[in-house]
């Protein structure tokens, strides 16, 4: 190309470029800004809605409370289910508004995601363009330049646009960045609301479970007349006979003796007060390693300086039973402290990796249980805290599921915190362990409906 040619030329491709990059940016902002006024719109109309909802949920919460501290009766406990079914039914309706609220700002923020990724492509094609230009106007030199130009205002001409050359080199670089940025912001909100869907749900479900439980009974006193006290009567004595019977069963524990379900429950209840952690949760975790425990079997340490031990299930020697150099001394220790011979002490099997040594019912290695020995004896008063002890054992995986993240509430932050309880890793991390957690929350919600529920309404 002639040299006067090829200056008017990348001058004429400055200006081009310097248009098709402002465009889209402001087309894009113009857009976004719509978009988000429509959001915002949409959230203040929902959430208006939901805070109605909750305040009649708190007046349901009151009522209930009330009618709870009279005594029973037929009158009080068909108001105490309707009570109770109308708080269920409301919370329903806030969940499915929560949900219309999440999925909308989810499907928002992935438009969003999909608009910042269209930006980056475009802002990189432009920066492809612009970085070929100011290679082309490199390659020619100044002298060149000046030959090439008719006159003096044309060559200072040619100055200016190399100068807009390298600006809009320098934005377009910068609108990348800042795309990105967007983009990863983005992103994150996406998964936090996906999160609070998946749990808002979860509630949902649980809701519905316990409008149709108390129905039920509502229904059954609701066929009793106030001519027929000793139906009603009959009523509390099955409830009662249910009660204790729940209470009564035994509930497994790993690697150590079975206690009533009822003291169990009493255990979880003072460790929701130390912790936060849900008692059905926790529970539906020690049922969860028991059923390991009898799935996996359990291993004897015999030789201190290698870690290997023998199977109890079948006698077989076992390598990787308890790693030596991290978990033998400190296990060595905690069984001389409660009175244990380490060589007839229960401990877990190795898996298909890493190793076994595991200890009692919470199933911590030794080296994790001296971590949270101070804190267990403040609790409980106990001058030992001993991995075999049921309470001691509830407190250690509370206090472990809470530093998790269990605390928070809600499903996914308690099925994470099982799957970290189990692997170390998020669900998401780990498919193995997602499993680990999901068998978490069905037993939960099981042990939720039909042991505690029940308990609660006598």
């Amino acid at each position: 190309m002639h040299t006067k040619q090829h200056a008017w030329y990348w001058r004429a491709s400055t200006a081009l470029l310097t248009v098709a990059i402002a465009a889209p940016i402001g087309v894009f902002a113009q857009q976004a800004t719509s978009t988000q006024q429509s959001v915002d719109q949409r959230e203040q109309q929902l959430q208006s809605e939901l805070n109605s909802i909750n305040q009649e949920i708190s007046g349901l919460n009151n009522t209930i409370s009330g009618l709870q501290t009279q005594k029973a009766g037929l009158d009080r406990d068909i108001k105490l289910l309707t009570a109770t079914i109308d708080k269920a039914n409301l919370n329903i309706k806030a969940k499915t508004i929560q949900i219309n609220q999440l999925s909308s700002g989810i499907a928002d923020k992935s438009q969003t995601i999909d608009a910042l990724q269209a930006k980056i492509e475009r802002e990189r094609q432009s920066l492809s363009q612009i970085i070929r230009k100011s290679s082309e106007l490199s390659d020619s030199s100044m002298l060149e330049i000046m030959l090439s130009n008719g006159t003096l205002s044309d060559f200072f001409s040619d100055l200016d646009s190399f100068d807009a050359l390298q600006e809009s080199l320098r934005n377009s670089t910068e609108a990348i960045k800042g795309a990105k940025q967007e983009t990863e912001t983005a992103k994150a909100d996406l998964e936090d609301r996906q999160v609070k869907e998946e749990d808002a749900k979860a509630e949902l479900e649980r809701n519905k479970q316990i409008v149709v439980s108390n129905q039920k009974d509502k229904n059954q006193l609701l066929a009793i007349t106030k001519n027929k006290e000793k139906e009603y009567q009959k009523v509390l004595n099955d409830r009662k006979k249910r009660a204790a019977e729940i209470r009564a069963a035994l509930f497994a524990l790993r690697d150590s003796t079975e206690i009533p379900f009822g003291q169990a429950l009493d255990y979880a209840n003072f460790v929701r007060d130390k912790t936060g952690i849900r008692p059905a949760f926790l529970l539906a975790v020690f049922m969860q390693e028991s059923s390991l425990g009898k799935n996996q079997g359990s291993c004897l340490l015999k030789d201190k300086s290698a870690g290997s031990g023998i199977s109890i299930k079948s006698g077989n020697a076992i390598a990787r039973v308890m790693k030596p150099d991290r978990d033998v001394s400190p296990f060595l220790q905690i069984t001389s402290a409660v009175g244990r011979d380490w060589q007839n002490t229960r401990v877990s099997c190795p898996q298909d990796v890493g190793w076994g040594g595991a200890m009692g019912p919470a199933q911590f290695i030794p080296s994790t249980w001296v971590l949270y020995d101070d804190l267990i004896t403040k609790a409980t008063g106990s001058v030992i805290a001993d991995p075999w002890n049921p309470q001691d054992a509830f407190l250690a995986a509370a206090l472990l599921l809470k530093d998790n993240g269990a605390s928070s509430g809600g499903y996914s932050a308690e099925r994470d915190a099982a799957c970290k309880y189990f692997s170390g890793r998020k669900c998401s991390q780990s498919s193995w362990a997602a499993t680990y957690g999901t068998q978490v929350m069905q037993k939960a919600a099981n042990i939720q409906s039909t042991m505690i529920d029940p308990l609660q309404n006598t």
